[in-house]
């Protein structure tokens, strides 16, 4: 049988939930390509020094896997280059994962317009960007089963709202989307992890997020890639166009 080849954006980080899903799926038989933007990740985020991603590279091609990788910032507006560059190290993919993501923390007193639009810019001129370009590579190629997955979040966070609003956007369009490209195969959905222990979690904040957990542990990123192999493997086409709630159940939303 083929191997999908996958493509997940904003994979950065050892301890991140785009890696931990490439971890799983080059384990599951997946190829891979994976972009990552050090300049957001290294200083503004929780990231690792810039050789992470040849060790990670290393990592998965022991699995199994064919991986390449590049810098690549979704603002920038080159999701037809980046699909071209794809399809010369690997392949047209079949999947896309949209891992990778703007965050700035901004409230009802901070709120800017401008700070809106870099969320905007990211999460969904740039996500959407190259979701459309990838099917519109997918349907060129003849592809037949195909996945595109939005990592997404909410809740009600006063002291988040640009982010929030940005991915209830994607949240918002998953439906319209499945219904779109099902006749080419392609199975949508928008997937929400809940708190992710991803480096950024403290002590402080993990005893305050414990009790809103039934488990009594908060979720860490190979919960989220066990069930996204599913979703990328044949027996998860069925589930479509949905708003996926994979959070241990937990009670804060």
């Amino acid at each position: 049988m083929t191997r999908p080849l996958t493509l997940i954006t904003g994979v950065s980080r050892g301890q991140g939930i785009g890696a931990a899903i490439a971890r799983q799926l080059a384990a599951a038989g997946h190829d891979l390509y994976l972009t990552h933007w050090s300049p957001f990740d290294g200083t503004e985020g929780v990231g690792e020094d810039q050789a992470f991603i040849e060790r990670f590279v290393d990592e998965l091609e022991r699995l199994g896997a064919r991986v390449a990788h590049e810098a690549y910032d979704l603002a920038s507006g080159d999701e037809a280059g980046l699909l071209d560059r794809v399809e010369r190290a690997l392949g047209v993919p079949s999947r896309l994962i949209n891992n990778a993501t703007y965050e700035r923390h901004v409230s009802v007193d901070t709120f800017t317009t401008e700070t809106l639009r870099r969320h905007y810019q990211v999460n969904n001129e740039g996500t959407l960007g190259l979701t459309f370009e990838f099917v519109e590579r997918y349907r060129r190629a003849g592809h037949t089963d195909g996945r595109i997955l939005f990592l997404v979040s909410g809740g009600a966070d006063a002291s988040n709202l640009a982010y929030i609003a940005s991915k209830g956007a994607l949240i918002a369009i998953t439906p319209a989307l499945a219904n779109g490209v099902g006749q080419y195969g392609i199975s949508v959905n928008a997937f929400d992890p809940g708190p992710t222990d991803s480096g950024w979690i403290d002590a402080a904040f993990r005893d305050e997020l414990v009790p809103l957990f039934p488990h009594g542990r908060v979720g860490t990123p190979e919960d989220t890639a066990r069930y996204v192999s599913f979703l990328m493997g044949r027996d998860g086409m069925w589930v479509n166009g949905q708003h996926l709630h994979v959070d241990g159940g937990f009670i804060g939303r």
